[in-house]
């Protein structure tokens, strides 16, 4: 399984970011279903991501042994936090699923994803994952999804690092993780 650095500390801020999470407030705001409420976010967040001064150089730092999750803001009531994921070339996630909606922005560089469906265990076979689409995140893509379907594994395969910002309805301050299953079974790689 990877691992994850996490930076959990008060974040500095930016006016830019500060503009961001009031939108994102907005539109979470609006009480609609999660699966709604994920592409209103990805509204809110497509016009932010590329923008110099967005994030801290702090924010931005890299972990050697394996990509890093900054927190950049928890909603006092809990309803989402921002993360900043920062990736070396070659880092990657398990494969997982969520414990809420999420709303992902590449902001630098370019990240992959394999997406996956769970194929139960039958009388004769064993519970696995197959692999349902490939998609390449260039900077600037958004996507937002919420469980059930939401089986992924994500990775960057640049020679560059990565930079992406994720959208989660919780607060991971207090909940640790967006993760809420890693899966172990056989999956397509």
């Amino acid at each position: 399984m990877t691992t994850t650095s996490t930076a959990y500390s008060a974040a500095r801020t930016t006016a830019r970011l500060d503009a961001l999470v009031a939108s994102v407030r907005g539109a979470v705001g609006r009480g609609l279903p999660p699966d709604l409420t994920a592409h209103l976010v990805g509204e809110s967040l497509a016009p932010y991501l590329g923008a110099a001064d967005l994030l801290t150089e702090e924010q931005q730092e890299s972990d050697p042994t394996c990509y890093r999750q900054h927190l950049l803001h928890a909603e006092r009531d809990g309803s989402f936090s921002i993360v900043a994921l920062v990736w070396l070339p070659g880092q990657e996630t398990s494969v997982h699923d969520h414990i809420s909606w999420c709303t992902t922005g590449v902001h630098v560089g370019e990240e992959r994803e394999r997406r996956y469906r769970l194929v139960p265990a039958g009388e004769n076979t064993a519970a696995r994952l197959v692999a349902t689409e490939d998609v390449v995140n260039p900077q600037g893509a958004v996507c937002g999804f919420a469980p059930p379907g939401d089986i992924h594994r994500v990775w960057n395969a640049g020679t560059d690092l990565a930079i992406s910002l994720h959208i989660y309805g919780a607060d991971i301050s207090r909940v640790g993780s967006s993760v809420r299953r890693v899966y172990e079974l056989p999956a397509d790689r």
